[in-house]
């Protein structure tokens, strides 16, 4: 996969990690799509430890998908406990 396809993945799998996580978050479309690009790193390298599976393979793969959003919900988690925001509905 090129440096596109890692932004466009990241990009994507970060919006939609915001979409099941709402609130507010400092940062904008950038920092969603480093966390999405990083959780897809994170997302692939826990489905390859977990399950010996190669995730990060293929662009339109559906395991693709799902370990980048399960990796950026993950950063998520992290980067607003980093951050000490609170999600307020």
């Amino acid at each position: 996969m090129g440096i596109l396809g890692w932004i466009l993945l990241g990009l994507v799998a970060g919006l939609l990690a915001k979409a099941l996580m709402p609130g507010r978050d400092p940062g904008g479309i950038i920092v969603t799509t480093l966390l999405g690009i990083l959780g897809a790193l994170l997302g692939g390298f826990l489905g390859n430890a977990l399950f010996g599976a190669d995730a990060i393979d293929e662009f339109w793969d559906v395991s693709t998908w799902l370990a980048a959003i399960v990796g950026s919900v993950i950063l998520l988690i992290i980067y607003r406990m980093a951050t000490g925001r609170r999600t307020h509905h």
